[in-house]
């Protein structure tokens, strides 16, 4: 996919040598940003390997709200590295995706209990769905299009006092959605971005999301797009990323989802249709 390719492109020729706490050194650049449209196919790179089971796994355990990998593990090992030995994630990204805490006060909570604020079982506090809050907002805009909530679709993974403690505060920390005509798009900011191995995966999952919401909502998938604050490639990456830019992309795939409601879908009701890659490429992941 060209506009991988040329930000992997980019930030070889225009990095700055950083160090930083993994002790594996990057080429950074700071703020870049690409689109892409997913209205037609699902942009899954096609240069090397990327493994949809594994990201759907994770997407699926993020909207779970789970704060811990204890089931996730059974599938993948991804966040082994950063939990504790209970399995247990300080800034799981489904947690404040679906239970972000709110404030005791302030909040006309008899108005809004019953549709996105609960009661956590963990920890006895109010909570807000913001996954939740998104869908019924997506069909109240389907309906009536100048609704207030048009400008508002936002979601935070980031918790100020939660990521100032975490081994690792969230790197994708917000996203938000765009309505125009019969199309929904997403944006996702990320602070922090592994190019050879992170960004692959984050294209993947937020488009695949959109996906999900658009049909949950009666929209059609538009546009993906990422702006990448600290856009890095690690030293140990670049040979490996030179040779994936030699490879000549293939056509990219579709994606089928099942004809059931959002919070109905299982990993059975995805079907990835005609992903035809390159072989994988080894990336070390830096801890």
């Amino acid at each position: 996919m060209k506009q991988y390719h040329d930000l992997v492109k980019y930030v070889l020729e225009n990095g700055t040598r950083k160090v930083n706490r993994t002790g594996v050194a990057t080429l950074s650049c700071f703020s870049c940003f690409y689109k892409v449209d997913i209205s037609e196919s699902y942009p899954l790179i096609t240069t090397k390997k990327i493994f949809f089971n594994s990201m759907l796994r994770e997407l699926l355990w993020y909207l779970s709200g789970e704060e811990h990998i204890r089931n996730l593990r059974d599938h993948t090992k991804i966040w082994d590295a950063w939990a504790d030995s209970e399995g247990r994630l300080e800034t799981a990204y489904g947690r404040f995706w679906r239970r972000f805490p709110v404030p005791a006060k302030g909040l006309d909570m008899e108005a809004w209990s019953e549709k996105w604020i609960n009661t956590d079982e963990h920890t006895g506090e109010k909570v807000f769905d913001q996954i939740a809050y998104i869908i019924d907002s997506l069909k109240e805009i389907k309906q009536n299009p100048a609704s207030k909530a048009a400008r508002r679709l936002v979601v935070s993974a980031w918790h100020p006092a939660n990521a100032a403690e975490s081994l690792l505060p969230p790197c994708h920390y917000t996203f938000c959605f765009y309505v125009a005509g019969d199309k929904l798009s997403c944006h996702l900011t990320q602070r922090s971005a592994d190019i050879a191995l992170g960004v692959p995966f984050n294209l993947a999952c937020y488009s695949l999301l959109t996906m999900m919401l658009a049909k949950e909502s009666g929209f059609l998938p538009g546009e993906f797009a990422h702006t990448l604050v600290d856009a890095h490639i690690y030293e140990n990456h670049i040979e490996g990323l030179k040779t994936q830019l030699l490879r000549t992309p293939r056509e990219l795939p579709k994606v089928k989802i099942a004809d059931k409601p959002f919070a109905q879908l299982t990993f059975e009701d995805f079907e990835l249709i005609g992903y035809d890659p390159h072989p994988v490429i080894k990336f070390e992941v830096a801890v």
